[in-house]
């Protein structure tokens, strides 16, 4: 829920709005992932998610960047999507059986995450590309592809653990 709502009457408010959404998901990520980190027993994982954590911090400044050069703030709306998905992932990471069938579920509830983020930043990217924001519909697409970056290590890791988590 938003912490303040601001009128929908253009796209730029639009636009706005789900800057400070995915501004607030990051957030939330940069908390979430050290317990997923410390969870997750499989070295690759462990280490991708590491990454990942550094890319997210990285991204949260680009969105700094934009809310700058708007003169916006960036917060002011709470994510409730990410919640939810964040939400799972610590259920997951929390419970007992397999090391692998647990990094198999983090896994699962990573490219959840992952996926959300591409469907708003591709949208965002798109806002800027059609109120003719060049620039940061770059620096957008930037996060876009660290986002789909992510997704594919994800995946290939997924590949090892998920055999590992069927054998046990």
């Amino acid at each position: 829920m938003a912490l303040f709502s601001m009128d929908l009457n253009s796209l730029r408010d639009l636009f706005i709005d789900e800057l400070r959404d995915l501004y607030d998901a990051e957030n939330q990520i940069t908390e979430a992932l050290p317990k997923l980190i410390e969870k997750t027993t499989y070295p690759q994982l462990k280490s991708a998610l590491q990454e990942h954590l550094q890319v997210t911090r990285g991204q949260i400044r680009r969105l700094e960047q934009i809310f700058s050069r708007l003169n916006e703030k960036p917060t002011g709306e709470s994510c409730k999507g990410m919640k939810g998905l964040i939400k799972e992932g610590d259920d997951m990471a929390s419970r007992d059986g397999s090391e692998a069938a647990i990094d198999a579920g983090i896994i699962s509830a990573a490219q959840r995450v992952e996926h959300y983020e591409m469907a708003g930043y591709g949208t965002v990217r798109t806002y800027a590309d059609l109120l003719g924001e060049k620039e940061f519909a770059n620096l957008l697409q930037q996060t876009l592809d660290e986002e789909k970056e992510a997704d594919v290590k994800l995946t290939e890791i997924a590949k090892t653990i998920n055999v590992q988590a069927k054998a046990a």
